[in-house]
């Protein structure tokens, strides 16, 4: 069996409290089952604290940074550009997901018949419907808010693309290289998780969801994302709805 390779491409802005323990575990990941190799791709945009210094010491990471900050999309494309994996998944820098989930997210894209794969913080209940997981998906310390904002932007998903997705706004996301290099991505924010996402199922691509882990931080805890990120989410799908 040949060897292929995933890469993994963290954007990260003033994560040096979290991102070397997010590194540690991404390393603890043993895909050698899988035959495939690890390409960990960081890019830095350009943070005010101690981020980059972190992630330098780590010799096995490359290290991308940017001369000003332009967003969490806008480092995402970078990393894109710089990715030589056969598969390519994107991961936040914090630690609100597991990477030992990337073990069934690439077991389900493996598996065929799928173009994506993402990994899910609301399908706890895999074989039952869309009213069970909606019910029981939040998690223990996420705010109402940051739920109830996921959640509503999954049926907004739905009235744009046509397709229901549990997690719309998951910060796991798995690909066919094939499928996510030849996009012409454009956003440079939050967005660009429903740009991505506008133009794969354009193009009659499939999107599979897996269950995740997910442990929710605060505002304090340096969560970044907010309302306004929730208009220019409506915004994105209806502009990118055709692909």
């Amino acid at each position: 069996m040949s060897t292929k390779t995933i890469s993994i491409i963290i954007p990260a802005y003033n994560e040096a409290r979290f991102i070397g323990e997010l590194l540690e575990q991404i390393a603890d990941v043993d895909l050698g089952s899988r035959a495939i190799e690890k390409e960990v791709i960081v890019i830095d945009d350009c943070s005010a604290d101690a981020t980059a210094s972190v992630v330098a010491a780590h010799d096995w990471v490359r290290l991308l940074r940017h001369e000003r900050n332009q967003g969490k999309g806008a480092a995402v494309r970078t990393g894109l550009e710089a990715a030589a994996g056969d598969y390519i998944i994107i991961q936040d820098a914090d630690l609100e997901y597991d990477p030992r989930d990337y073990l069934p997210m690439i077991d389900a894209l493996l598996a065929g018949g799928v173009d994506a794969v993402y990994g899910s913080r609301y399908l706890k209940h895999p074989q039952a419907g869309a009213v069970k997981n909606l019910i029981a998906g939040k998690h223990a310390g996420q705010g109402w808010a940051a739920y109830l904002g996921g959640q509503s932007l999954s049926f907004v998903g739905m009235v744009f693309t046509g397709r229901y997705l549990t997690d719309t706004v998951t910060a796991l996301k798995l690909f066919h290289r094939e499928v996510i290099k030849p996009l012409v991505l454009v956003g440079s924010g939050f967005e660009l998780d429903h740009e991505i996402t506008s133009k794969i199922l354009a193009r009659g691509l499939t999107i599979k969801e897996v269950p995740i882990r997910y442990y929710p931080r605060s505002r304090e805890d340096g969560k970044k994302i907010g309302a306004r990120d929730w208009f220019t989410a409506i915004r994105t799908f209806a502009r990118h709805r055709k692909g």
